[in-house]
């Protein structure tokens, strides 16, 4: 009996019981979760200049500060979204981050205090645990295993539209409520409170949109703790070890970018610029705009590579241009000038290339059944990272240079490298991690 035709959306093949309404509900999914986990960090510095008038020299502490509490409360929440999504479905824990995100955009600029500000970002770092354990999930669930590269690439490109979106365009609604005449924390508390609102909005079509398909039978049986303890035994297979330290890296690669390059820009051009805060925000979305416009145009590079060569090779190659990019800010001068331009466009190819290689590497080598606990874990890994790195690199930003941060992702990716090298000719792909959800037709499986 032949086999029916393969449903394809901008490409990639879809699994089994996946409609195309259910690709693109997860194109907008990556879209509006970049948007929104791009935006807070992004904004971070005009709130603390004009809601807390905290003093810029001690404003780089202060993110990391905000950054290890968000990313603690992420880690101790990620193995179990992973595991609760294995058990009641993906559409569900989806549907919780949006709400979560949604609570701590709408409070963030009402924080009377650093403490509050604190929790808040722990509210929200909880639905960005959700929505990133999800989305790497998602991106393998829907599509077959030849599609896999190719899923990353395009949740990648559409994730980069939301992060450029939010850093052209959502930094931008506090500068532009200003100038209608608001003053500036009324201006600032209305663009969060819209943002927060078009979150909710987002909530409820992906709550209608995204599949509603039980992932794995075995999963409803199995014990909580169980999924959660097999998703973190994974690590010793060489390749899921591998993909977990690239995700380590790779995330709090994204969370640098957005957190400190805009901070940096931020206090150049308002304490050597003289520029306002609303104006000084506007002018870091410009460049850092530029580094995520970079990243969007690279995606499906990297996602085509991913279904064309070894993807722990693919890994090692993306890890290292992530280090390259980092560690080229200690050359900036002027963060107003072309030479962050051109950083900015180093970081864009780096960033893009450590987020959509670690995902498919392991998607391949853990068993299909406990994918979504392996993908939490995965994401638990990217959480330690941004905590750590945000951590050192804000105190390094205040005592050391504005590109220390920066310099401690780079060295973190060449240890990345460096695992990657050790154990790559052990890595193989698991046989097992294609069987659920998918019946391939026949041909090479690529």
């Amino acid at each position: 009996m032949a086999a029916p035709p393969t449903r394809r959306v901008l490409g990639a093949q879809l699994a089994d019981g996946i409609t195309k309404g259910n690709m693109w509900a997860l194109l907008s999914m990556a879209t509006v979760s970049t948007a929104v986990i791009s935006f807070l960090p992004s904004a971070q510095p005009h709130i603390l200049t004009t809601i807390l008038g905290v003093p810029e020299s001690s404003q780089g502490t202060t993110v990391g500060v905000l950054g290890f509490a968000a990313e603690l409360a992420m880690i101790l929440s990620l193995a179990w979204y992973g595991a609760l999504a294995d058990r009641f479905g993906r559409r569900l824990i989806v549907t919780a981050g949006m709400l979560l995100c949604a609570a701590g955009t709408a409070l963030f600029p009402f924080a009377g205090n650093t403490a509050v500000l604190v929790a808040l970002r722990v509210v929200f770092g909880l639905g960005v645990a959700a929505l990133n354990a999800m989305l790497s999930t998602i991106a393998i669930d829907y599509v077959r295993t030849r599609s896999r590269g190719k899923s990353y690439g395009l949740t990648g490109v559409f994730g980069g539209i939301g992060a450029v979106v939010a850093v052209l365009v959502l930094v931008k609604l506090p500068v532009t409520l200003e100038g209608g005449g608001m003053s500036p924390v009324a201006a600032t508390r209305l663009a969060f409170l819209l943002i927060a609102a078009g979150i909710l909005v987002a909530a409820w079509l992906l709550w209608l949109t995204l599949s509603r398909a039980q992932v794995s039978e075995t999963a409803v049986r199995v014990p909580l703790p169980r999924l959660v303890r097999e998703g973190v035994a994974l690590v010793r297979d060489p390749g899921v070890a591998l993909s977990y330290a690239a995700s380590f890296v790779a995330r709090a690669d994204l969370a640098i970018v957005v957190s400190f390059m805009t901070l940096w820009i931020s206090d150049y051009a308002t304490s050597e610029r003289g520029m306002s805060s609303a104006e000084a925000l506007a002018r870091a979305g410009a460049v850092v705009g530029v580094s995520q416009t970079v990243a969007l145009l690279c995606a499906p590079v990297f996602g085509w590579l991913g279904d064309r060569m070894p993807r722990h090779n693919l890994v090692i190659l993306a890890q290292a241009l992530a280090a390259v990019a980092y560690l080229s800010t200690l050359l900036v001068e002027d963060p107003l000038g072309g030479g962050m331009m051109l950083v900015a466009v180093l970081i864009g190819v780096g960033e893009i290339a450590g987020i959509t290689t670690a995902g498919p590497l392991l998607a391949q080598q853990v068993p299909a059944e406990v994918r979504g606990s392996a993908f939490g874990v995965h994401t638990l890994c990217g959480a330690a990272g941004i905590m750590v790195i945000s951590a050192l690199g804000g105190v390094l930003y205040d005592t050391w240079r504005p590109a220390g941060p920066f310099v401690v992702a780079g060295v973190a990716g060449l240890l990345v490298v460096t695992l990657g090298l050790v154990v790559r000719r052990r890595v193989a792909p698991r046989a097992e991690a294609d069987l659920a959800r998918e019946a391939v037709p026949a041909g090479p499986t690529g």
